[in-house]
């Protein structure tokens, strides 16, 4: 039986799982990447996968210097911070901010397996925003392989040697599956009421359609919808379809020699004038001008 470390305060250990990779940065390293061009955005200061980790505990009362980002896969644990406590189970991650009170611990019954990374640098704030800003710290995911080849990889660059090029790769991975995190709960899913939502307005790009009716077609309100659409893009579905819209109006008009008439009808605009005038409002520039300027 794999049997605990002892200490004052329990069974615990904060490492030694059977198969574990572990890999910390020397920290007078990690002070140089912190400077370094190329890494003093993001440095990946820890990482490692512990697997079926019965008894790990880590408990660190005035927090850490690091952004923690732990993704469970199997098993299950709890993650607290401050007075409020939160279950880690398969498919979830969590992200704790620097300097926050923290404590964490594997169920001794149903032991996590976890990849985990901590990270430093004057973008982690901003890029882990999305993450650390949630009401709720924990998410699920829905794309776990290919966060767990990310955490993989950055695992892999820092576990044979720490030379300076493999603390740059270790953070351009980081920020990948950092960003990666960050979307991955908020795009929607396939078949959602919000992805088909957004498929629908994709296939009308040469059509109008009022929020309500297209709420009433994916089966949710219009206020529902449109809140979903503007946690996932930021702005209403009206705002989306005419995103869709420019987006089509600037292929046509780089890729054919239709009449800014005829793309203005392809795009649904029956009004070529009117047409003009929303497209200069989204480009700064009208149709005619953005079609003469060089691009590539």
């Amino acid at each position: 039986m794999d049997e605990p470390l002892i200490d004052e305060n329990g069974p615990y250990r904060i490492e030694g799982f059977a198969n574990q990779r572990l890999c910390v940065v020397p920290r007078p390293q990690v002070e140089q990447a912190l400077v370094w061009p190329a890494t003093r955005r993001l440095t990946v200061t820890d990482a490692g996968y512990f697997p079926a980790a019965r008894w790990h505990k880590r408990s660190r009362p005035n927090g850490a210097d690091e952004v923690i980002v732990i993704l469970c896969i199997t098993g299950s644990g709890v993650v607290s911070l401050g007075e409020e406590s939160y279950s880690l189970t398969p498919s979830s991650c969590v992200s704790i901010p620097a300097g926050t009170p923290h404590e964490y611990w594997s169920e001794p019954t149903d032991p996590w397996t976890i990849w985990w990374m901590h990270v430093r640098g004057t973008d982690v704030r901003e890029l882990a925003g999305p993450l650390l800003g949630s009401a709720h710290p924990v998410r699920r995911l829905r794309a776990l392989d290919r966060v767990v080849a990310l955490f993989d990889e950055v695992v892999h660059h820092l576990e044979s040697r720490v030379t300076p090029i493999h603390m740059i790769a270790a953070s351009g991975v980081a920020w990948h599956l950092l960003t990666r995190l960050a979307t991955d709960s908020i795009l929607p899913a396939d078949g959602s009421p919000l992805e088909r939502a957004m498929r629908y307005l994709e296939s009308r790009i040469d059509g109008t359609i009022r929020v309500d009716e297209l709420a009433t077609i994916v089966g949710l309100s219009a206020s529902h919808l449109s809140a979903l659409f503007r946690q996932a893009t930021g702005g209403g579905p009206g705002a989306f379809h005419t995103a869709l819209k420019m987006a089509k109006a600037r292929e046509l008009l780089d890729t054919t020699s239709l009449s800014i008439t005829e793309v203005a009808r392809a795009v649904g605009y029956s009004d070529p004038l009117y047409f003009s005038r929303h497209f200069r409002r989204v480009h700064d520039v009208n149709p005619s001008t953005y079609r003469a300027e060089h691009k590539g």
